[in-house]
C-alpha cells in the first residue's frame, strides 16, 4: 500500500507548517481530521478541498458537511472519496479552506509517495509540526477565545488583538517622551495664556471704574 506524504501550511501563516503521511486509499475525511488532530482545532466544521493548479487555483470541490446548495449541486463528498482517485500528479496540490464561517486557507501538496506502509504505524501520522497553529474565535462562545493545542498567555493575547507588532515599542516610548509630555507642557502655557489674557482685561475693567468714578466727581 503506497504511503502520500501532504506539506500542509497556512496561506497567510507560512512559518506554520505540517507534514502528514496517509495511505492512498483513506479518504480526504480522514486527512481533513488528521490535520487538526495537528492544528487543534474542532474538524467538525464545513470545510472543502479543491484540486488545486500550482498557482493554487481551485478547481473541483471535495466537501465535509456542505450547504444544501452544494448537495444539490452534486458536490463530492470527503468521506466517499478516496485520496488515489484524485492524484493525478506527483506534487498534486489542493487548495484546503477549513470552516467558511470562519475560513482559515490552507495550502496541501504532495511532496512525497513511500511505496510501502510502515506495519508500526497508525495511519494517517503527523510526522512534522513546525510552529504554532493561530488562534480561532468561536462564534458560538462571545468573549471566549478558543486557542490551538499550546495557549499563549493573556497579555500576548491583547497584544495580538492590538495587531501590536514589536516595532511599535519604540514609537510608544517617543510618544511618551515628546508627543504626551509635550501635549501637557503645551495645555500649562495655554493655561498661562489664558491667565495673562485674564489679568489684562482685569486691569481694564478697574480703569473704567475709576473713569467713570472720576465723571461721577463732576
Amino acid at each position: 500500500m503506497a504511503i502520500y506524504r501532504f506539506k500542509v501550511s497556512f496561506e497567510d501563516f507560512d512559518e506554520v507548517v505540517r507534514e502528514i503521511d496517509i495511505k492512498s486509499n483513506q479518504t480526504f475525511v480522514d486527512l481533513h481530521l488528521a490535520i487538526h488532530r495537528s492544528t487543534g482545532y474542532n474538524p467538525e466544521k464545513s470545510s472543502s478541498f479543491y484540486i488545486s493548479t500550482d498557482h493554487w487555483i481551485k478547481g473541483d470541490e471535495i466537501a465535509y458537511l456542505p450547504n444544501q446548495r452544494k448537495v444539490d449541486r452534486g458536490v463530492a463528498l470527503m468521506e466517499n472519496s478516496k485520496l488515489s482517485s484524485f492524484i493525478e500528479d506527483p506534487h498534486q496540490k489542493f487548495y484546503y479552506i477549513y470552516n467558511f464561517d470562519r475560513p482559515f486557507d490552507f495550502h496541501v501538496e504532495l511532496i512525497k509517495i513511500i511505496l510501502q506502509a510502515d506495519p508500526n504505524v497508525e495511519y494517517p501520522a503527523i510526522i512534522k509540526k513546525i510552529g504554532e497553529a493561530p488562534k480561532i474565535i468561536d462564534k458560538n462562545n462571545f468573549g471566549q477565545v478558543a486557542v490551538s493545542s499550546n495557549p499563549v498567555s493573556s497579555d500576548f493575547d491583547f497584544l495580538n488583538e492590538m495587531n501590536f507588532v514589536p516595532e511599535d515599542t519604540e514609537e510608544l516610548e517617543a510618544m511618551d517622551g515628546r508627543g504626551i509630555n509635550a501635549g501637557a507642557a503645551s495645555d500649562d502655557d495655554d493655561d498661562s495664556d489664558d491667565s495673562t489674557d485674564t489679568d489684562e482685561f482685569s486691569d481694564d475693567e478697574n480703569y473704567e471704574d475709576e473713569t467713570y468714578g472720576d465723571k461721577e466727581d463732576y
